[in-house]
């Protein structure tokens, strides 16, 4: 059994400017040291934390059942008042292990079906064409704000059964809760927003009890009040989970996809010309310049190696999405787009049992803000120089501030 690099990463370095800018240059010197790499996760503290950085191995981990995701499996430094895990976040299927996580993925899990997915194309291209129908005469727009995130969410917010109108306080309560909370003034911000969502949803909720409707929250409300599927935190914490990963994974495969190839005028003119391979695009976006950059934490349960690391029992491990998909191992030249790959491999929906239930719904609104945007905007490209734009900082998402676009 081998042992990591001995210098750690400091946690910084994960949410540095510098490399969210440009994250792929840093994983690819990282991976000439190894495909795991020991971090100073918790600054301050001799917890062990491991990044994993390769396909072969990160796949591996996200389906193994000794890296567990519940809570009571985490270091007690993360059960601490002042750094706890959201609230709002903390018991939902993305944070349990079987049988919770059973359960709790079987009561969502007819939302998301194929069939029901496809039932929402007509609807889905109505919206698109709105947003389109907006932007067209102003010959510019942010696709962030004026596309990437309006078609996701409201899609997300009539299959929950939640008011659209809301939404820029999801986007709001979204952002504040995917970024972490290291500073005092963070963790009260993140504990005003948790306490915002359980108002908010507990008023939903309540609302669905007295006037039951054909949507998912009176589905959940269902399962919590007459079947005693869901306790009152899990059932708050899945509408939650509901909304943000409705919505956050879709903006960013339209932002980070469109800037791709923006990038890559030949990329962009091919694709223009032979809309067939749009799904074939769609899956190469997502291994290149995924939404998700970094999966969320794992825990140890027991001692364990990882590519003959040594991961000790009640260590933290986090495997990159983004660094496995451009893994030379992967695919020939990792770092090239190429939308005309036959057969994309990546785990930017992640692997095992908690693959993103959503995965197809982020499919299909990608085939149609691609193809839409593409077919009606010919002469779409990049409102300003790619070195200006910015990322978000976040332990998990890999997503621009804003994409000006003319056209």
């Amino acid at each position: 059994m081998s042992k990591p690099t001995t210098e750690k990463l400091p946690v910084e370095f994960l949410f540095s400017p510098e490399f969210s800018r440009d994250p792929y240059t840093q994983y690819g010197a990282l991976r000439e040291r190894g495909p795991v790499h020991a971090v100073e996760f918790i600054p301050g503290t001799d917890i062990p934390a491991f990044l994993v950085i390769d396909y072969e191995h990160g796949r591996a981990a996200l389906n193994d059942p000794r890296l567990a995701k519940g809570s009571r499996h985490a270091p007690a430094f993360f059960h601490r008042e002042e750094v706890r895990t959201n609230p709002a976040l903390a018991e939902n299927m993305l944070n349990a292990d079987p049988p919770d996580h059973t359960r709790l993925r079987k009561l969502v899990t007819k939302a998301f079906t194929p069939r029901r997915t496809e039932s929402l194309r007509p609807r889905i291209q109505e919206i698109t064409d709105g947003l389109v129908d907006a932007m067209e005469p102003r010959g510019r727009a942010e696709l962030i704000d004026d596309f990437a995130f309006p078609l996701p969410v409201t899609v997300i917010c009539e299959l929950l059964g939640v008011p659209t109108e809301d939404r820029d306080d999801f986007r709001r309560w979204s952002s504040i809760l995917l970024t972490p909370a290291f500073t005092a003034e963070e963790i009260r911000l993140r504990d005003e927003v948790n306490a915002a969502i359980h108002a908010y949803f507990g008023a939903i909720t309540a609302a669905r009890r007295a006037d039951p409707r054909d949507d998912l929250v009176s589905a959940l409300v269902t399962a919590h009040d007459e079947e005693d599927l869901l306790s009152d935190q899990e059932l708050i914490a899945a509408l939650t989970l509901l909304l943000i990963a409705g919505h956050e994974t879709t903006v960013n495969l339209i932002g980070n996809g469109m800037l791709a190839l923006l990038t890559h005028p030949g990329q962009l003119r091919l694709l223009q010309d032979r809309p067939e391979l749009i799904p074939a695009a769609i899956e190469e976006f997502l291994r290149y310049d995924g939404p998700v950059e970094r999966a969320t934490l794992r825990f140890a349960t027991e001692d364990m190696e990882i590519a003959g690391v040594a991961v000790p029992k009640g260590s933290i491990v986090q495997i990159s999405l983004g660094a496995a998909g451009r893994d030379p191992a992967l695919v020939d030249a990792p770092d090239t787009l190429d939308i005309t790959r036959a057969d994309v491999r990546h785990v930017a929906f992640g692997h095992g049992i908690h693959f993103c239930l959503g995965a197809p719904l982020a499919r299909l609104e990608g085939l149609i803000a691609f193809g839409t945007l593409l077919r009606r905007l010919p002469g779409i490209a990049l409102d300003r120089p790619v070195e200006e734009l910015g990322w978000r900082s976040s332990s998990i998402i890999r997503g621009l501030q804003a994409l000006p676009v003319r056209f």
